[in-house]
């Protein structure tokens, strides 16, 4: 019997890399030195996949496992805009009144693609590529679009949507569809990276009942069926983080641009009854995770879908944006609060590529700086940098 496979692959690296604006440079730098890899999906036998474990070559290998989106609510309540036209989530972690607008930052967004021609991305060079095996290219589902609406869609009748309406270069990886697998998130990231992001936006996870219902269906004992979900969810978290550890070892090494990946937590919780834990990938290791809150009596509270684990909070309740075909729709979901981290980052990147001074870790501590811990919940609220003075 043959299973499906995900294997990172050691390669002879090519010699080429960029700096913080994404310019080729000749020579490499004295550091860490730098492991080009690709992600490879395959179908193997038992003994076939015994040798490639074994193949030196390999850096981390796991079966494949469905992907599912973190699925979004639309808003029960339509999310009226506030003052000046300016959207509630927009204005409450203080991107309306910022200086900065993520100028000469490229944004990955890896989901189920855009509406590339949609009022809100005018302007955005935007760069497509389809890892599924669904032949609509485009989004058919509308929640890819709404994502890069909150980043950095530009005004749409006369409301502001999006936070960094200075990209004007945007990667779209349609990495979910009815079939796929967390092998197209694999490709997906080594795809953005590659191609210049500095931020990388995924607000998916796993699936692990379908997994289950899958080693069912071909014969499979429930318990044992259970089991090995169970390992193949462990292997996957170990890949996405070995992924993650070879890519920062990269960005230090100066190989690869700097680069951030944000990932959603999850909407799977129910407060004051249950809260679920943070889920792959956005439970590997270096990846910012991003939970949601809402509004409540002039006061900002935890959404109560939102899982825990997060890094930073963000506002994931009556998020107006971008509606695949035209025009705007309201959405809940931790799907819509990790936009809102990724559109921030683009604010800093954007000043500091400007400034030749963006690397990794000043990011990571501007937004880590900026963030407001005096809401008392269980993670700071991102905010956008403040105004420049006079």
């Amino acid at each position: 019997m043959e299973n499906d496979y995900i294997i990172l692959q050691a390669i002879t690296p090519s010699g080429v890399k960029r700096d913080a604006g994404n310019k080729d440079v000749a020579e490499i730098k004295a550091g860490p030195q730098p492991v080009e890899y690709k992600a490879i999906t395959t179908s193997l036998s038992d003994k076939a996949a015994a040798d490639t474990a074994r193949d030196p070559s390999t850096l981390a290998m796991s079966p494949s496992m469905p992907l599912q989106l973190i699925t979004p609510f639309e808003s029960s309540t339509a999310a009226a805009p506030a003052s000046g036209g300016v959207t509630w989530n927009i204005q409450s972690i203080g991107a309306d009144a910022s200086d900065f607008t993520g100028e000469n930052t490229r944004i990955a967004i890896l989901d189920t693609g855009i509406d590339a021609d949609h009022e809100a991305f005018k302007g955005v060079s935007i760069v497509t590529k389809n890892f599924t095996d669904d032949k609509e290219e485009g989004d058919v589902c509308g929640h890819g679009t709404h994502c890069a609406g909150v980043i950095f869609g530009r005004d749409v009748a006369g409301t502001r949507i999006g936070i960094a309406r200075g990209v004007t270069k945007a990667l779209i990886g349609k990495v979910i569809s009815p079939r796929s697998t967390s092998g197209a998130l694999t490709k997906g990231i080594n795809w953005a990276v590659e191609n210049g992001a500095h931020i990388i936006s995924i607000s998916l996870g796993l699936d692990f009942p379908a997994f289950v219902q899958q080693l069912e269906e071909r014969d499979m004992p429930r318990n044992a069926a259970i089991s090995m979900a169970l390992e193949a969810y462990r292997k996957n978290l170990q890949l996405f983080q070995t992924q993650h550890k070879y890519l920062m070892a990269n960005v230090e090494s100066n190989y690869i641009q700097p680069v951030i990946l944000i990932a959603a937590t999850g909407n799977e919780s129910s407060r004051p009854r249950y809260t679920v834990a943070v889920a792959p990938p956005a439970a590997a290791e270096g990846i910012l995770t991003v939970g949601a809150v809402k509004q409540e009596n002039d006061r900002l509270i935890i959404a109560p879908f939102s899982n825990t684990g997060a890094t930073y909070l963000a506002p994931g309740v009556n998020i107006l944006s971008a509606k695949a075909g035209g025009g705007l729709i309201s959405k809940d979901g931790t799907s819509m609060a990790a936009p809102h981290v990724a559109g921030v980052a683009a604010l800093w990147a954007g000043r500091m590529i400007s400034g030749g001074k963006l690397t990794r870790e000043l990011l990571i501590d501007r937004l880590k700086q900026e963030a407001d811990g005096n809401y008392g919940l269980e993670a700071p609220l991102i905010k956008a940098p403040a105004p420049l003075k006079p």
